[in-house]
């Protein structure tokens, strides 16, 4: 007779044992998915920008901005201090060569021209009357010259006349002699007085020149002198614009003190603040463009001021071919500096995704268009719109080039049209 076999439960301890493994292996499976695995996530693209790796012109530049400026500005300083008593322009103006600005008053520096246009009348003074002793002296010598050779000439006559005689034996020696010795004597005296008013003519020349140097300087000194109270009516040195007037009725200026300035509207320049950084890469020559009125005009850096304040150094560029029409001073303009010349490359465009990712690795996009996974890129150069791609893409690769803030450590993504 058949005997009825009962099947063996398991004990619960192995069932337990057997439960608790298998949690254990797929804990395990899961967090390997889930940390060493490739994490997923779902991306709507219409949320996403995706850019075309692509070879084209490639040129580096950065964005910066430049006020148009005036090529050459007059500064007005005080050449003299003093209180503005008088404005005849307002700022703004356009000036003439020569046209007066305002007018200041320094009465310390008139009542210095009174004086020394006194000192000059004294001195003139004193030199007209040393002229006249002077004259009166040389006429004195030239009367006493006229009477010794008048003397000289009858004593001549005398012994000439004495000596025939004596020859003729018609006087004798004593008389002959005494024309002879009064001879010698106006000769002696003639010679004399010859000698006298020659250095009474040296000597009163040398008076006479250095009176005249003595006039002659103190005239310089005068003209010195109104030139400094001419100059306390300011005029414009050039034709220009008259701007940055910093004067009012009643004000007080200090010699040198800046006034305005005197723009020459012969042309314009652009002056240019450019970041610190690029100081070493900035110099004479490099070129820019900027956009005005739907039109790219070209700019050329011809100075560089390597001072740098708060972080920032300036360079002036000068227009290349035409000046755009209805630009004016004081307008910014936004100009693309250029830093080397262009050339072929890889481009890869701008985006969000730089931030996270620093330029190391880029979410590409797979080929059917269906999902994008990490790669590591390299990239070189950069202008506003595009970075130099060195390795890692090639063209035709697409990429996901909008910010990755909120993939975390996501290795792919599935894109997915909503």
């Amino acid at each position: 007779m058949d005997k009825v076999i009962q099947k063996k439960k398991w004990p619960a301890k192995r069932i337990l044992t057997i439960a608790g493994i298998t949690a254990l292996v797929l804990l395990i499976g899961s967090s390997y998915y889930f940390t060493s695995g490739k994490s997923k996530l779902n991306v709507d693209t219409e949320r996403i920008t995706i850019s075309e790796v692509k070879n084209g012109p490639f040129q580096e530049f950065i964005p910066v901005n430049g006020v148009v400026m005036p090529i050459t500005t007059i500064y007005l300083d005080a050449n003299e201090g003093g209180r503005v008593e008088q404005k005849y322009v307002e700022d703004g103006t356009i000036m003439k060569k020569g046209q007066p600005i305002m007018k200041l008053a320094n009465t310390d520096l008139e009542l210095s021209l009174v004086n020394q246009e006194t000192s000059v009348f004294n001195l003139l003074t004193q030199m007209q009357i040393s002229r006249n002793a002077a004259q009166q002296n040389t006429i004195s010598k030239l009367n006493q010259m006229a009477d010794v050779d008048n003397a000289f000439k009858e004593a001549e006559r005398l012994y000439l006349l004495n000596k025939h005689l004596y020859e003729q034996k018609a006087i004798g020696l004593q008389e002959f002699r005494q024309s002879a010795i009064a001879y010698e004597y106006q000769v002696k005296r003639k010679k004399l007085t010859q000698q006298i008013l020659k250095q009474d003519s040296v000597s009163t020349k040398q008076e006479l020149d250095q009176a005249k140097q003595s006039y002659d300087r103190t005239q310089n000194a005068l003209a010195v002198m109104r030139q400094k109270v001419g100059d306390l009516i300011v005029r414009a040195p050039v034709d220009g614009q008259l701007t940055s007037l910093d004067a009012e009725i009643g004000q007080n200026k200090h010699q040198g003190e800046r006034l305005g300035q005197i723009d020459v509207l012969s042309g314009f320049k652009v002056r240019v603040d450019v970041d610190e950084h690029y100081i070493s890469r900035i110099f004479t020559g490099l070129t820019g463009d900027f956009d005005f009125s739907d039109k790219t005009y070209k700019l050329k850096i011809k100075k560089v001021f390597t001072q740098v304040n708060n972080g920032r150094f300036q360079v002036d560029m000068e227009f290349v071919g035409k000046v755009p029409e209805g630009i004016r001073r004081g307008q910014t303009l936004q100009i693309r500096l250029a830093l080397g010349d262009e050339t072929k490359a890889l481009l890869l465009a701008k985006g969000g995704f730089y931030q996270q990712t620093g330029g190391n690795w880029i979410f590409k996009l797979s080929d059917d268009g269906k999902t994008a996974y990490k790669v590591d890129v390299q990239l070189g150069r950069q202008n506003p719109d595009y970075y130099e791609v060195l390795q890692g893409l090639k063209p035709g690769d697409k990429v996901v080039t909008s910010s990755y803030e909120n993939y975390g450590n996501m290795q792919e993504l599935v894109l997915k049209k909503e």
